[in-house]
């Protein structure tokens, strides 16, 4: 447990970055970035390549956002030990990166031995505590534009004008009171399409691959994964009914789907529910799965609707009908209350606030040239906030 003495002298900077550190010790991801680096270690290296990742990882915690600041962690030798200098991180970084595809798998192999630690330390808190079919563990997909202020490789234009990456990320929601922590993230140019399926079939590969109980038995239901209308593709869902994982997925409405929800009375709606679950005035769900015609699409999904009244300024969009906004998605979830179902769905947004602290730590800036030493920094990027998820779950 954390013990809190004031018998010091002086003032000691970023002492409370000791929580970070215990946290890294109770899950040895410090040990296990150093066994999985050990092939990119020269000879007669002083400095081991799994610290200086991971002190990376602590400065970009603890507010960074280039390799320079951690300096940071090096004016603190009594708290953070050696630090590597400025040439010596570039170095690595650069190696790493001639080499992105090995570096990336040994790194991507040392987060997972350690969120089994995790995991297993926070016990009943843990994520996967006491998940079912009914009660599935959750998986945020959704992606997010990164502005390159400069010429770096593989940046492109992207569909909202701007000029950098789109990277896609994933991430473990810890439900109402927890945060969230990645277990996959895929550096894109910015012309990369939103409705990928090759990119979001990869990432969820990836995002599996990061569970402790993946490695027993297949996951089934287990596993829900929660995407936007990106995800709603045929190749998709196709891959997801394969996989025989629980899904709920933003769905694009059609004309003709719109006008079948004519043909629906009025008292076959029901009242939705706010997030706090309580009843929403001016909004209804329907399951309206047997109104609409669904070939082509896997056997098992269904559609959810919900209709409302738009918000003060919102525009309506041409799929809308009768003054009310429709929006829609789709799940493979048979039991439930279907307004408790779409307040799941809705539920996603939690990822917009995941992001937000992922550009906060690291993600909103890409300041490397090379894309591959990108790539590199992403997964860095990625190891500060599960470092901060797993001392918050702790």
């Amino acid at each position: 447990s954390l013990s809190v003495e004031a018998t010091g002298s002086g003032v000691v900077s970023q002492a409370g970055s000791v929580l970070l550190l215990s946290a890294a010790e109770a899950t040895d991801i410090s040990g296990y970035l150093s066994a999985a680096l050990s092939p990119w270690r020269k000879p007669l290296a002083h400095h081991d390549p799994g610290k200086v990742v991971l002190d990376l990882a602590v400065a970009l915690a603890l507010g960074g956002d280039c390799l320079a600041d951690i300096a940071l962690l090096r004016e603190q030798p009594t708290v953070f030990g050696s630090v590597a200098s400025d040439p010596t991180v570039s170095r690595l970084i650069t190696t790493l990166a001639a080499d992105a595809p090995g570096a990336l798998r040994a790194i991507d192999a040392a987060r997972a031995e350690a969120r089994k630690n995790a995991w297993s330390r926070a016990g009943t808190d843990a994520p996967d505590h006491g998940i079912d079919a009914a009660h599935p563990l959750i998986i945020d997909l959704d992606a997010t534009l990164v502005t390159a202020h400069s010429d770096k490789q593989d940046a492109a234009p992207n569909f909202k004008r701007g000029y950098g990456f789109h990277p896609l990320l994933a991430f473990v929601d810890h439900g109402e009171t927890g945060t969230g922590e990645p277990v996959a993230m895929l550096l894109r140019p910015g012309n990369a399409g939103s409705n990928t399926a090759d990119d979001h079939i990869a990432v969820v590969r990836d995002a599996l691959a990061q569970l402790p109980f993946t490695t027993d038995s297949r996951v089934g239901r287990k596993v829900l994964i929660r995407t936007d209308g990106a995800g709603g593709t045929h190749a998709f869902l196709d891959w997801l009914t394969t996989q025989r994982l629980s899904y709920s997925v933003g769905f694009g409405l059609t004309d003709a789907m719109v006008a079948a929800l004519e043909l629906v009375p009025a008292d076959a709606w029901s009242p939705a529910y706010n997030a706090d679950g309580m009843v929403r005035e001016g909004a209804w769900v329907i399951d309206a799965t047997g109104v609409l015609s669904l070939t082509g699409w896997p056997a098992g999904m269904r559609v959810i609707i919900r209709r409302e009244r738009p918000h003060p300024g919102a525009q309506l969009r041409f799929t809308d009908a009768d003054g009310l906004r429709l929006t829609a998605f789709v799940t493979n979830t048979k039991k439930g209350q279907i307004a408790d179902l779409e307040l799941r769905h809705r539920r996603r947004a939690r990822c917009e606030d995941r992001i937000r602290v992922a550009k906060d730590t690291g993600l909103q800036n890409l300041p490397l040239h090379g894309f591959d030493q990108n790539r590199i920094w992403v997964a860095i990027v990625g190891l500060a906030l599960e470092l901060t998820a797993w001392m918050q779950l702790l």
